[in-house]
């Protein structure tokens, strides 16, 4: 896992930086860690380029991350990549024991680069 990745898994719930390790020992260098904890005007910054619907993020807690796939260590966002991203991450979960759910399965608003714990069960 790269530092950037490293860094931005600072403040993310353990559960979380678990699975996103396992990932990567799945799958090295399939992918960066692009965001975890965010702060509250960087939540505003993005809800104002409409890049998020809520103020209510998953990522203010430390419970979601955003990865970006990687082909040839060059950044994609091709959606097929994060479908393949996503297998990786949800096997990662199942092997960590740890419940997972992926912004790509979403209905209203799919945000393939987005993993989070789920609320019911990390409140």
């Amino acid at each position: 896992m790269n530092a950037r990745s490293v860094k931005n898994l600072q403040g993310v719930h353990a559960d979380l930086v678990r699975v996103i390790y396992r990932a990567n020992e799945l799958a090295p260098d399939s992918f960066i860690v692009t965001e975890g904890l965010r702060s509250v005007s960087r939540q505003a910054e993005l809800f104002a380029k409409r890049a998020t619907r809520t103020m209510k993020s998953r990522h203010l807690t430390g419970h979601a991350v955003d990865l970006m796939a990687l082909v040839n260590g060059e950044g994609r966002w091709d959606w097929p990549l994060y479908s393949e991203l996503a297998k990786t991450v949800k096997e990662a979960a199942k092997i960590e024991g740890v419940p997972i759910t992926w912004g790509g399965d979403w209905t209203s608003f799919r945000d393939g680069p987005h993993f989070e714990l789920p609320h019911n069960k990390y409140p």
